[in-house]
């Protein structure tokens, strides 16, 4: 009888070691695929791969996705200004669209019969690995072993120990998962709304308290993060940089509470330098170069931008329609932002660009300016009261 081919997205950790197992035992000739959207350093990326032909893999592939993240996803919500909760940078929300897009992709280039993730079924990836891969390869069968079978942690270690695979047991006490825009951490204090995690639960530690300010300045490009302190960098390489500096000052920390897909409310904590001082930064001179209208109109569509990906949605069509307009409002988003990082927090100490709004020889607030006499600014403020003040007068005020 010839085995099924099958495309597994593969952590490395325990849910994906059980799948790579229990899916070889029942016929299926197993692929695993690793999708580094930032978070793995090199030594960890090879024992993920000696693990998956420790597992019997029939082959181990290993996709760079970190260009693919930042082209297809992050540059929308950088131009989206995008926190949800007005806190959260979406960092796991991305990685996990981007990483079912690349795992259908090898799929497809295999020819494989089948789809497999190890997500349980508690959480929101579920949902987005699921709903990718039924868009984009709807006619493949998909397979989600540790969800049908529900089994425990205790009972995938039984299972694997029984064959002769011996998974390290969970260190510490804090489940940790780190990608280019963000690392979540979960722990017993983020299963409830009052309890606050410590500074030794984030991957950083405890940020000292004397650390002296650092000055940074951030350019762009067409609302894309261009260069660090005056050096042209790429996207990627001005993300990871960032990260390394923020994590020094324990900037974008954080715990957020919000609504899961499933409708429950859920709590992670969350550390991710590049994401909060690269949306800073971008609010910034956005509120230099665009109209107040476009400025408006952008919050409502980033937040609409957010929610679609955070929800599994990113492949609705309007996922496009928003990410056209998000394109076109960043064309003179270009210019630099002047920050200070202190422990735990960003200072915007200026802003600059060739597109400025704000020009000293034409209008001072507060000041005299060219465009207008004393008498014309009178005129202008009677007639914009004249509404408020007739329906002040019909309520008899």
């Amino acid at each position: 009888m010839s085995k099924k081919n099958v495309v597994l997205a593969f952590s490395g950790g325990l849910d994906t070691a059980f799948c790579t197992v229990y899916l070889r035992e029942q016929g299926y000739a197993v692929t695993t695929v690793t999708v580094d959207t930032g978070g793995f350093p090199p030594e960890q990326l090879a024992s993920i791969a000696a693990l998956s032909a420790k597992l019997g893999a029939v082959e181990h592939i290993k996709v760079d996705a970190r260009g693919t993240l930042f082209q297809g996803y992050l540059r929308y919500l950088i131009a989206g200004n995008v926190l949800r909760g007005q806190l959260y940078p979406l960092s796991v929300s991305a990685e996990r669209a981007c990483q079912a897009v690349e795992v259908v992709r090898v799929a497809r280039e295999k020819g494989v019969q089948s789809l497999a993730h190890g997500s349980t079924g508690a959480g929101n990836d579920q949902v987005r690995f699921d709903v990718a891969f039924r868009s984009l390869a709807g006619d493949l069968e998909l397979l989600t072993p540790i969800r049908t079978l529900g089994l425990s942690r205790k009972e995938e270690l039984s299972f694997l120990a029984e064959r002769g695979i011996h998974m390290p047991p969970k260190l510490g006490s804090y489940s940790v998962n780190e990608g280019m825009w963000g690392t979540s951490v979960g722990g017993s204090e983020t299963l409830n709304s009052w309890s606050a995690l410590p500074e030794a639960a984030f991957p950083s530690g405890e940020i000292p308290t004397d650390l002296k300010p650092r000055p940074l300045t951030v350019g762009f490009e067409q609302g894309i993060p261009a260069s660090l302190d005056g050096k042209a960098l790429g996207p990627v390489e001005l993300v990871e940089a960032l990260n390394v500096l923020g994590r020094q000052y324990g900037i974008g920390r954080g715990i957020h509470l919000g609504d899961t897909i499933l409708g429950i409310k859920g709590r992670v904590g969350f550390e991710a330098p590049a994401a909060h001082l690269l949306i800073t930064s971008h609010r910034e001179l956005e509120k230099l170069v665009l109209s107040g209208k476009q400025l408006f109109w952008k919050e409502t569509v980033g937040n609409l931008y957010g929610s679609l990906l955070h929800e599994g949605h990113f492949f609705d069509p309007l996922v496009k329609d928003l990410e056209a307009f998000l394109t076109s409002s960043q064309d003179r988003v270009t210019g630099e932002v002047r920050l200070v990082l202190h422990p735990r927090s960003i200072v915007v100490e200026g802003v600059r660009s060739p597109y400025s709004l704000m020009d000293a020889k034409v209008a001072t607030y507060g000041e005299a300016n060219v465009l207008w006499t004393g008498s014309e600014a009178a005129g202008f403020a009677k007639l914009y009261g004249v509404a408020q003040m007739l329906s002040h007068r019909a309520k008899g005020g």
